[in-house]
């Protein structure tokens, strides 16, 4: 079987080494890449990165951090423990915090980073209030990937279709499989470009940039850049 129930600390059902684990850690090497490309982070430049997680079984899990060089700008924050972190990549900082509230001045980080975990801070209103934050917090850019709604499949259930249905119906059907920590809003709200527009709007960000990483042809994840004036 390649997915149980049971939902896992990256909020997904697929086992380790099966088939959608293989693809995500593809999309994530992708989503990295343009992390690199669009936000453009120096050598010297300070880095939070928001929401990081307790998993340890997939190498891409925390996957700026296992994979960025300059390991001693990076700050990483989460509601997990992954303390852990700081004796895996020696120079990082954890602290335990929320991305909704984040315990920093305003423009303490050059660049702040945040992959798949937008979609499961709860409300919309959460969300306004997480980018908001992550906004406040970036003197230069900001970077955040969500999974998109409108690819046929739930990256999380690995159900097709069903969460194109109004939020009720697909909440129902995943209750009804037994999903019932991801039928929460509070854990899983996905969203597509358009809301992504609509926030950003929302919270008068005004140089901002939507693009997308396809998955055999077809937009699978959402990549925001939010890029700051510098004064």
């Amino acid at each position: 079987m390649i997915i149980s129930t049971a939902t896992n600390a990256q909020y997904n059902v697929a086992r380790p080494g099966s088939a959608p684990q293989r693809v995500t850690a593809r999309m994530r090497h992708a989503m990295y890449d343009r992390f690199l490309l669009s936000a453009r982070p120096q050598p010297q430049d300070k880095i939070l990165d928001v929401g990081a997680t307790s998993d340890q079984v997939y190498d891409f899990s925390n996957y700026l951090e296992a994979w960025y060089p300059h390991k001693s700008n990076i700050t990483a924050v989460g509601i997990d423990d992954a303390q852990f972190l700081e004796e895996l990549y020696p120079g990082i900082t954890f602290r335990k915090a929320d991305g909704r509230d984040l315990p920093f001045a305003d423009g303490t980080f050059d660049v702040v980073h945040s992959s798949a975990v937008l979609e499961h801070v709860g409300s919309r209103e959460n969300q306004l209030q997480f980018i908001r934050e992550l906004s406040r917090v970036a003197r230069r850019a900001v970077f955040i990937t969500t999974p998109n709604r409108w690819f046929p499949v739930e990256v999380h259930t690995v159900l097709p279709f069903v969460h194109w249905l109004p939020a009720p119906a697909f909440r129902a059907i995943l209750r009804r499989l037994g999903h019932d920590m991801l039928s929460r809003e509070e854990n899983l709200n996905l969203v597509g470009a358009g809301d992504l527009r609509r926030m950003c709007r929302d919270l008068a960000l005004a140089d901002v940039e939507i693009d997308t990483v396809r998955l055999w042809g077809i937009s699978s994840n959402l990549l925001l850049t939010i890029r700051k004036t510098q004064g």
